[in-house]
This record gives structure tokens, C-alpha cells and sequence, in this order.
């Protein structure tokens, strides 16, 4: 091979690589982060007004004086029986007593608004639903670039479902061959949560890179609505079925009527935001693993990825596609699903 074109080669590898594999690689496809410019309108000052000179003040006139003060009148003495004639005697005694010592209405309507409404029952966490998956299982899967097919890198995923409802993935992603190379890297991800009737809740979401910095990834605190990002420290508000990146293709399974399509928040190792999975249709393909029939999902923006789940062994991603707004793309493809 010429030397021109093996550093060439060597060069695409190595772009391909830092995409597939570097911390800005999410499996929608983002892109790197842009300054964000915040703008506040305000409406401009009030014209000044034009106030007209006002007339001299007249001198105050003199005070009048003060008119004797009457003899105060006497009293008189109360006439009860009149008063009492004509009231029935369900008004008299202590409830009438009490009936005038009662505050009065707008004082009562004060003491019920300040005193603090009942505590809700706490609803009972509902009951983890049986995996869609078996309570453990492995699938490994090679990625390759391009339509020339070059082999860059392997993955491997690993799932546990606990008796307790809890569950755990992790995913190793690395170079291999010539790619290793040139670039050796090596990306760890893990998400820890809950398995419930809707699906995955993650809690817990990592993403390690040897070698590299801190680690990255997100912390969804469902009882005050909120996930943390670790790269920014921004909070932003919980979504119903909000899934990270590594818990999302393992959620399919457990989204209904998922051949119309759906969306959902998503928790990358930079961002959290909505996403749109369309769906294109059923498909049969195959992969080094086997034959699979399959349903084609999609999601796009600038660049888009392609996810290929198996809908006879439990929604597996057995091919995910990444394709980049210059229209380079790579694949990963299943080569052992091990149960």
C-alpha cells in the first residue's frame, strides 16, 4: 500500500475512531455543544409627563371654635320583656350565648385556609412486571466503518435483573486492529435503577473513559423530579420514561405501540433532552449473530442514528447505524447474543 494512502487510511480511522469512541460520540448523534447567548427584552422608559404650574396655595381659613360640650343624657333601663317577647326559646340560654361569642365567618374562613391541608397516603410502589429478558445475558457486537466495511471496534453489553426489582447494564466499547493502532481507547457506561410497571427507571448513569478524565454521566432523583448532569452541573426537570443512553435500547421492549413510533427524554453524558424515534417498518436482516426479524427505528436531526431491535428475542439492538451530517457513518452489528 502506498505510503500516501496508508496514512490516509490511517487518518479516516483515526477521525472515525474519536467519533465512535470519544466523549462527544452520543447514540443520537450530537453534535459538540455551542455557546449559548441569552437575551432579556425590556420595554423602554415612560415618556415624561408634563405636569402644569399649579395655583398659590389660599392661606388657611381660621379654626372655628369648639361648641360647648351637652350634659351627657341619662340612662335608661333596658326593656327585656319587649326585647324577649317574640324570640323562641331554642334561642335563648347557652347556644345563644355561644351563637354570640362564635367568631365571625370571614375569621373562621382565615383559621381554615391557615391550617395546613392532610398529608397524602404515599401510593405503593407498583409491582416490578417479569423482564422481558432473561435475569441475565450478554450481547457482543462489532463496529465498522463505512460501506468498505473496515472493522474498527467491538462492544459488548451485559444486563442483570435482581429478584428486588433492581437492575444493572454496563457496556465496554474499545479499538481493536489497526484503529487500536493508532487510537487505543477504551469507554466503559453503566446504568443502575429500577425495573417498574412502565419499563426502566434509571437512577444511576456513568460513563468512564481509560485513560481520560472524570467520570461523566447523569443522576435522576425521581422523588424531586430532577436529573443532575455530571460534565455541567445543570439540573433540568424529570419526564415521564425519561431514559440515559445506555438504558434506552433496552427500554423499547417495554414501550407500547412502539411500531407508531415514540419519544422521550434522553440523558447523554452532555445533555438531556427530547427525542423523536420514528418507526420505518419490519424488517428481516442479518447479521454475523443470525437472521432477525426485526422493526427499523430512526432518529435524526443533523445527523441521524438507525436502531434495528429484534422482536423475537425480548427488543435486542442487534444493528445500530450512525450516520454524520458530512454523511459518513458506521455500524454496529450483533455478533453473539449469549443468554
Amino acid at each position: 500500500m502506498p505510503v500516501v494512502l496508508f496514512v490516509a487510511f490511517a487518518g479516516s480511522l483515526l477521525i472515525h475512531g474519536a467519533a465512535l469512541f470519544g466523549s462527544d460520540f452520543e447514540l443520537f448523534g450530537e453534535e459538540p455543544e455551542t455557546m449559548t447567548l441569552h437575551a432579556e427584552l425590556r420595554l423602554p422608559p415612560p415618556p415624561p409627563v408634563e405636569v402644569s404650574p399649579q395655583p398659590a396655595a389660599k392661606p388657611p381659613a381660621r379654626p372655628r371654635p369648639k361648641p360647648s360640650p351637652k350634659p351627657p343624657a341619662k340612662p335608661q333601663a333596658p326593656v327585656v320583656a319587649a326585647e324577649t317577647e317574640n324570640v323562641p326559646e331554642a334561642a335563648g340560654g347557652d347556644e345563644a350565648q355561644a351563637a354570640d361569642a362564635a367568631p365571625p365567618e370571614a375569621d373562621g374562613e382565615a383559621v381554615a385556609a391557615a391550617a395546613p391541608p392532610p398529608e397524602p397516603e404515599p401510593e405503593p410502589e407498583p409491582e416490578p412486571p417479569a423482564p422481558v429478558l432473561p435475569a441475565s445475558g450478554t450481547i457482543r457486537f462489532t463496529i465498522i466503518m463505512g460501506a468498505q466495511g473496515f472493522r474498527i471496534g467491538r462492544a459488548e453489553h451485559h444486563w442483570e435483573f435482581a429478584e428486588d426489582g433492581g437492575y444493572r447494564l454496563r457496556a465496554v466499547s474499545e479499538t481493536n486492529g489497526l484503529a487500536a493502532l493508532f487510537r487505543p481507547v477504551r469507554v466503559e457506561t453503566e446504568s443502575r435503577g429500577r425495573l417498574l410497571a412502565g419499563g426502566l427507571r434509571p437512577e444511576v448513569f456513568r460513563s468512564r473513559r481509560e485513560g481520560g478524565g472524570d467520570e461523566e454521566g447523569a443522576d435522576f432523583d425521581w422523588a424531586a423530579g430532577e436529573v443532575h448532569m455530571l460534565r455541567n452541573g445543570r439540573t433540568h426537570r424529570l419526564t415521564t420514561g425519561a431514559q440515559d443512553l445506555l438504558s434506552l435500547p433496552y427500554q423499547l421492549a417495554y414501550l407500547g405501540h412502539l411500531a407508531e413510533g415514540a419519544g422521550l427524554s434522553v440523558a447523554t453524558t452532555r445533555k438531556f433532552e427530547w427525542q423523536r424515534l420514528d418507526a420505518l417498518g419490519e424488517e428481516v436482516i442479518e447479521v454475523p449473530a443470525g437472521n432477525f426479524r426485526t422493526l427499523h427505528l430512526r432518529a435524526a436531526s443533523d445527523s441521524a442514528t438507525e436502531v434495528w431491535i429484534a422482536l423475537d428475542h425480548g427488543g435486542l439492538p442487534v444493528k445500530i447505524r450512525f450516520t454524520d451530517k458530512k454523511g459518513d457513518s458506521f455500524e454496529q452489528v450483533a455478533t453473539d447474543l449469549g443468554f
